[in-house]
């Protein structure tokens, strides 16, 4: 019997990403699978492509840690909160290595079928990153953005 989407969404961030197991993936992933918003190329598409994404992302951060803050599941779909943390000691993501830690936000979408990721979007704090990493400066807001019009 499949697995229900949330113990899925459990099992995909913990298994594949905190311990960087690449057989979940494709135990959890379907053939057909497409994942969207995985970086700045096309939608990722197969366990494969997937693999080479989640090796980038593992060399970049080697100690990379997902926290799930919420999972809800309606239907087909499960939206689960993330908070991802990590130091960046690998080069990647179009840096060299920084030695910074970082800790963002994300949110998952994932549409489940049969007991697999069958489309997940993904949208995660990428601005946050970049400040964090300093490939951004960290400018502060103007005032005029922070105060309330009477």
């Amino acid at each position: 019997m499949p697995i229900d989407p949330h113990t899925l969404m459990h099992r995909w961030f913990n298994e594949v990403w905190n311990q960087g197991n690449e057989a979940t993936v494709d135990e959890l992933f379907a053939p057909n699978g497409i994942g969207h918003g995985l970086g700045e190329e096309a939608d990722v598409r197969s366990p494969a492509e997937f693999k080479t994404f989640l090796r980038n992302m593992r060399a970049a951060f080697p100690d990379v840690s997902l926290r799930i803050e919420d999972t809800i599941v309606q239907g087909d779909k499960a939206v689960t909160r993330l908070v991802l943390e990590g130091t960046h000691q690998g080069d990647g993501l179009g840096l060299s290595a920084t030695g910074r830690s970082v800790s963002i936000t994300g949110v998952v979408i994932a549409r489940v079928a049969g007991g697999q990721i069958v489309e997940a979007w993904n949208n995660w704090d990428q601005l946050g990153l970049l400040k964090q990493l300093g490939a951004i400066p960290n400018a502060k807001a103007p005032d005029r953005f922070l105060s309330a019009k009477s």
